[in-house]
C-alpha cells in the first residue's frame, strides 16, 4: 500500500512544474508543493540505487547515489552565482556537507540500528572533508576582515579548487577500483531492477529532482520573510536539505532494510563529495558568471570541522547503533543553532 501511494505521489512533480510555468501560483503553495514532491523522488532515487547496488556492491552504489543526488545541488548553486547570492551559495554549501554528516548519517543509523559498516571507507571519506576543510582556511581567513567577495580571494579560490578536484578524481579511481574488486557478484544474489533500469530511473529522477529543487529556492525567500529568518540560516539549513533530499530519503530507506553498510556510503560518499568536488567545481564554473570566492565564515569552518570530529568519533569502531545515531543528530541540532545565532554576516 506504502509503495502504491510513493509509486502514485511521483505525480506531484509534473504537476508542480507545470503549475510554476503554466499557473504562476503563490510562492508559499509552489514551496509546500514543491517540498512534497521531493519526498517520493527521494525514495525513488533510494530504491534505484537499492537495485543498482545489488550489481555494484555498496561502495559503488554509494557513489552512484551522492553523484545523483548532489546534481541538484550544483544547478540550485549556480542559479544563487548568477543572481549574486553568494552567502546563500556558500551557506548552502557548507550546509549540505554538515547536513550529510550528521543529519542524515544519523538518521540512517537510527533507522537501521545495530550493523557494520565499511570502516576504511568511513574513514577515507572523513580524511576528504578534513584535507577540504583545512585548504577553506586559505580564502576564508583573509575574508574574515575585509570584502570576502573580492577578486584576490576568487583568485585563490580557484587555485584550491582545481587542487581538490585532482585529489578528488584520484581519491574516487583507487576507491571504485577496491570496491570492485571486493564485490563478487552472482546471479543468485540479484532479485530486481536490471542495472540499465535501475540507472535510468536513477539519471530521470534527478533531472526532475533538479527543476523542482529549483522551484523549491525561487520560493524560499517569501518563506523566509514570512517566518523572520536570516538568508544565511534559510541556505545553511533550508536549502542544504532540500538540495540533499535524495540522499536524505534514500539513506533512511535502505538502512531502514538492514542495509546500514549502503546507507552510511550514501551518506558519507555524498559529504565528501559536495567538499573535494562539488564546492570546487560550482567556484570554477562560476567564472563563467561571476567569481565566487570561497571565503566561508568562521561558524561554517567551525561547523565542519566538528561535524567531522564528531562523526569520527560515532564510527571509530565500525559499529552503528541507534544511540550513535541520536548523538549524531543532538550534534546537528547545534549546528543548527549556531546557524540561527550568527544571523547573516
Amino acid at each position: 500500500m506504502v509503495r502504491r501511494g510513493l509509486y502514485a505521489s511521483l505525480a506531484l512533480a509534473p504537476i508542480t512544474i507545470a503549475l510554476h510555468y503554466l499557473a504562476h501560483p503563490p510562492e508559499t503553495i509552489e514551496f509546500v508543493l514543491a517540498a512534497l514532491s521531493l519526498v517520493p523522488l527521494a525514495w525513488l532515487i533510494g530504491e534505484a540505487t537499492d537495485h543498482a547496488a545489488e550489481h555494484t556492491g555498496p561502495g559503488i552504489g554509494g557513489f552512484l547515489n551522492a553523484t545523483f543526488g548532489n546534481a541538484p545541488e550544483l544547478i540550485i548553486a549556480l542559479v544563487a552565482v548568477n543572481e549574486g547570492l553568494t552567502e546563500v551559495v556558500r551557506g548552502s554549501l557548507t550546509g549540505s556537507v554538515v547536513s550529510n554528516l550528521l543529519l542524515v548519517l544519523g538518521a540512517s543509523l537510527i533507522a537501521g540500528g545495530r550493523g557494520r559498516i565499511d570502516r576504511y571507507s568511513s574513514f577515507l571519506s572523513f580524511g576528504l572533508i578534513a584535507f577540504a576543510t583545512v585548504l577553506f582556511l586559505v580564502p576564508s581567513v583573509p575574508g574574515w576582515g575585509g570584502d570576502p567577495d573580492r577578486d584576490s580571494l576568487a583568485k585563490a579560490s580557484a587555485a584550491i579548487s582545481i587542487a581538490l578536484l585532482v585529489v578528488y578524481v584520484a581519491v574516487t579511481w583507487y576507491s571504485l577500483r577496491r570496491h570492485v574488486t571486493r564485490h563478487v557478484s552472482s546471479d543468485d544474489e540479484i532479485d530486481g531492477w536490471s542495472l540499465r533500469a535501475a540507472l535510468g530511473a536513477l539519471a530521470a529522477a534527478t533531472v526532475v529532482t533538479a527543476l523542482v529543487a529549483e522551484i523549491l529556492v525561487g520560493s524560499l525567500e517569501v518563506f523566509s520573510e514570512k517566518v523572520g529568518l536570516s538568508d544565511f540560516f534559510v541556505a545553511a539549513v533550508i536549502v542544504a536539505i532540500v538540495g540533499n533530499a535524495a540522499e536524505h530519503g534514500g539513506a533512511v530507506v535502505v538502512a531502514h532494510r538492514g542495509k546500514i553498510a549502503l546507507a552510511a556510503e550514501i551518506a558519507l560518499a555524498s559529504a565528501a563529495q559536495v567538499a573535494v568536488f562539488l564546492i570546487p567545481a560550482v567556484a570554477l564554473l562560476s567564472w563563467l558568471i561571476d567569481p565566487l570566492s570561497l571565503s566561508f565564515r568562521p561558524v561554517e569552518i567551525g561547523a565542519l570541522a566538528g561535524s567531522v570530529v564528531l562523526a569520527a568519533l560515532v564510527l571509530a569502531d565500525g559499529r552503528s547503533s541507534r544511540r550513535r545515531g541520536t548523538f549524531l543528530l543532538l550534534g546537528y541540532g547545534v549546528v543548527v543553532v549556531a546557524f540561527f545565532v550568527a544571523g547573516e554576516r
